[in-house]
């Protein structure tokens, strides 16, 4: 029922775990990196996020290309690899990654019915510029806005106000979408509607804020949207 939508004027989503799997760079890799691979991904990944969270929270910004490079050395070293063409192998793929399956007839269906797309994300804009361009969302997406522009990362609410800026929509009629749990919070205490795309099986998060709706794939999402 039309009522029970989320009356919204734009759709926002996070770029990585959401539109792109994180995961793919060690999974193209796993010729070398073998049953280390799922160990990697999963590293680098708590590591990169945890260095977003501490650079913000220290005042001392670098980009996400930066902060990604660093987690993977982390990861690299903790696991007890030291071949840096793996290192320069695993850098070049992320910038590539997969995009999950679900996510061009999700977008095209959007634009279809008159949403505003964009993607909204902690990856610098030669990142996200490469991703959308492997994965041809190009002509999907009307913005795709980086937290490079307001120099710190989410969850800080600067980043959720570049998005109402740049698209000139209330924060009331903006759908974002992430599967990020402290993402999907964050954006809700800030003012959004959410939908949090569960893919990881997460729990619900005890921190400000609630995602208006829950699914396990992006392909669920227009069903759940009406343009206001």
């Amino acid at each position: 029922m039309s009522q029970d939508r989320l009356a919204v004027r734009a759709c926002v989503f996070d770029a990585y775990g959401t539109l792109f799997d994180f995961a793919s760079a060690a999974a193209r890799c796993s010729d070398v990196l073998g049953d280390k691979a799922a160990a990697v991904s999963a590293l680098w990944r708590d590591k990169q996020l945890q260095y977003t969270w501490l650079r913000s929270l220290q005042g001392m910004h670098a980009d996400f290309w930066t902060v990604t490079g660093e987690a993977l050395d982390y990861t690299l070293d903790t696991l007890g690899i030291a071949d840096g063409k793996v290192r320069d192998r695993l850098m070049d793929l992320y910038r590539t990654l997969d995009c999950f399956p679900e996510v061009p007839q999700v977008l095209q269906d959007l634009k279809g019915a008159g949403f505003v797309t964009a993607i909204l994300s902690n990856g610098t804009p030669s990142m996200l510029a490469d991703a959308v361009a492997a994965a041809r969302l190009g002509h999907l997406l009307d913005h795709v806005l980086s937290v490079e522009e307001v120099g710190i990362f989410k969850t800080d609410r600067r980043v959720y106000q570049l998005a109402v800026d740049r698209l000139g929509i209330p924060a009331r009629e903006i759908s974002f979408q992430s599967s990020n749990a402290w993402d999907a919070y964050a954006a809700s205490a800030f003012g959004m509607r959410v939908v949090w795309c569960n893919r990881y099986g997460q729990r619900r998060e005890r921190l400000p804020g609630a995602p208006d709706r829950e699914v396990k794939t992006l392909a669920e999402l227009p069903g759940l949207l009406v343009r206001a």
